[in-house]
């Protein structure tokens, strides 16, 4: 079974990183892997940043001038092909950026959990490294979706079981 090192950093203070959501993020990686077929040792960063530093990012890598949930910078040399970590023989996939204050405002909007939405832009974006684009057509976005949701089921986070309920209101 090939490895996976995911290095995962924090670069914001905004909102506090809850306990297991560093796991949760390794989990969500190897699973895309796993269900695409990722035959290699491979690496990928994931950093957590503010909504002003994605907006920069945004800005300055996409032109749009705008707060984003998350962005995917995957790493591929000038001919297209993969860079190769000399020291470890992996595949450097590239970086995934989160920003954690959007993060939690979605889950709020969606009525789902932190970690289901962290799982889901984590998984998301890592498809985007391995070269899937949602943005090209809609049957690639579709492609994309039924990927996304198969991979958070088989991680028991899916859609259906991590609705957050509120109680009943008097």
């Amino acid at each position: 079974m090939p490895k996976l090192k995911v290095y995962v950093k924090n670069n914001q203070t905004e909102v506090k990183v809850p306990v297991g959501i560093r796991l949760l993020i390794r989990r969500c990686c190897q699973a895309v892997l796993a269900t695409e077929k990722f035959a290699n040792d491979a690496e990928v960063s994931v950093s957590f940043v503010s909504n002003n530093e994605i907006r920069n990012l945004n800005k300055a890598y996409r032109n749009k001038d705008s707060v984003t949930d998350v962005l995917s910078f995957p790493l591929t040399s000038e001919d297209g092909t993969t860079e190769i970590n000399p020291d470890t023989n992996a595949v450097q996939l590239g970086d995934v950026v989160i920003s954690l204050e959007t993060a939690v405002k979605q889950a709020q909007n969606y009525g789902h959990s932190l970690e289901r939405e962290i799982g889901f832009l984590t998984v998301h974006s890592m498809l985007h490294l391995l070269g899937y684009d949602h943005e090209t057509s809609q049957l690639d976005q579709r492609i994309m979706r039924e990927k996304e949701e198969s991979v958070l089921e088989k991680l028991g986070i899916s859609r259906d079981v991590t609705f957050v309920t509120t109680g009943d209101k008097e």
